[in-house]
């Protein structure tokens, strides 16, 4: 957010999903003396809260797991697959830290939602209210997609709660993104929660529950509306004015150290950085010199391969992108398939530089879109779950069944004594060794 965070009158001391969910919201004031500049203030921290909460891992692990990010160096994770198996396990914090991220992060953003709905009825309130709604269902999506069923949790409890089974939690967030559409504020800035920023996500929804009509409706809505257009990666990924961009947090250095582009630059960089993560070959390779994407994508520095879509390394922060109109046309085009959604492919192809593609049948198409997903979205977070609810996953990655869903965090099961580890992964869970 662009003002400066406050800090919240509530600070999280715990960080298991259990703890979290049996506190209560308290405050210096009672719900009933409530004012909109004290949910304004609660808002500032609500925006805060929701950039970072889901830690590097939440936002980077779909493109460690998706098969296009390795580890440098290190023979036991060069390739995707051992990454994979190496990170992927009940106990392990690239499992666990995303989990109770978004847990804590849904603590606060309740206390916020009972919060505005409690003020007397304005225009604002309802802003506030469609907000905190657009947050909530950004955060349940991210639980969802990696988890299945999950706990959903609207308010302040004292129990255990049970998973709710995965259908009815694509419906709870669809429903949540349908209402921020109704109440969120207009667009004014691609920093700030908007219904165009809502309608974006419930496209996003709607395609993962396999609702393609509804799903193209929106994009469509969001295409043709005018108040966005594509933009060069140069714009979008180098800090410049675009109309591409429909949500994006700005991740601004006094609102906290959240440093994405550390774990992809290197120390040769003139930026310096930490070399976590970086592309493998193959993802280099998909790059091509004519492709406008490519320098903004991937690079060289020195020897080494590096994403450079976060550009700051250890010098800075970079905006943590969450939406952008050309998700839209690739949406728009796999949920109307190859005779109506070939236009709009191409018309991306086109934009960024590329010939047209002529796929022969549907299976050949949706291999299209997925090829461009890949290649635009690179780095932003989609690969593993565009692999895994298109039932391709296993075969392109080379790992078992199991990793198409994320493990319950082993502490969460002992704290939780309702949640039931995925079956996939039960074996694991009674027998760590396995």
């Amino acid at each position: 957010m662009k003002k400066t965070a406050i800090l919240l009158t509530i600070v999280l001391a715990a960080v298991s999903c259990d703890k979290l969910l049996n506190q209560y919201p308290h405050n210096a004031k009672s719900i009933d003396t409530l004012t909109e500049a004290d949910v304004e203030q609660l808002m500032v921290g609500v925006y805060n809260i929701a950039q970072y909460k889901p830690t590097f891992n939440g936002y980077a692990l779909f493109d460690i797991i998706g098969g296009d990010i390795i580890r440098p160096g290190a023979t036991s994770t060069n390739t995707p697959a051992l990454v994979v198996q190496g990170a992927i396990a009940p106990g392990q914090s690239i499992v666990a830290s995303p989990w109770n991220g978004y847990y804590a992060g849904l603590y606060q953003i309740n206390n916020f939602i009972i919060k505005a709905e409690a003020l007397p009825d304005s225009d604002r309130k309802r802003e506030y209210c469609g907000t905190g709604y657009f947050f909530r269902g950004l955060y349940y999506y991210y639980l969802v997609t990696r988890w299945r069923d999950i706990p959903i949790v609207t308010g302040p409890v004292d129990y255990d709660v049970p998973q709710t089974p995965e259908a009815e939690a694509w419906e709870f967030v669809a429903g949540e993104f349908r209402k921020a559409m109704e109440m969120a504020p207009d667009f004014t800035d691609k920093n700030y929660v908007s219904k165009d920023a809502a309608k974006a996500l419930l496209a996003r929804t709607y395609l993962a529950m396999g609702r393609k009509a509804e799903a193209a409706a929106l994009a469509e809505e969001l295409i043709g509306c005018g108040r966005f257009a594509l933009a060069d990666f140069s714009s979008i990924f180098r800090g410049k004015d675009n109309k591409e961009e429909i949500f994006t947090f700005s991740n601004l250095v006094n609102e906290g150290s959240f440093n994405i582009g550390s774990y992809y630059y290197t120390k040769e960089s003139t930026v310096g950085g930490s070399y976590t993560f970086c592309p493998t070959q193959a993802a280099m390779d998909m790059f091509v010199h004519y492709d406008k994407r490519t320098p903004y994508s991937v690079d060289i520095q020195g020897s080494n391969n590096v994403v450079n879509k976060y550009c700051q390394g250890d010098a800075g922060q970079d905006p943590i992108y969450i939406t952008r109109l050309a998700e839209m046309y690739l949406i728009s085009a796999e949920c109307q398939g190859l005779a109506l959604g070939i236009d709009r492919l191409n018309q991306l192809r086109r934009f960024r530089g590329l010939s047209d593609v002529r796929p022969a049948n549907e299976a050949a198409f949706l291999d299209a879109v997925l090829n461009e997903r890949r290649l635009e979205l690179f780095g932003e977070g989609f690969r593993w779950y565009d692999l895994v609810r298109t039932g391709k996953y296993e075969q392109t990655v080379g790992v078992d069944t199991k990793y198409t869903v994320l493990p319950i965090p082993s502490r969460e099961l002992t704290l939780n004594k309702k949640l039931v580890q995925h079956p996939l992964w039960k074996a694991s869970t009674d027998n760590p060794t396995e």
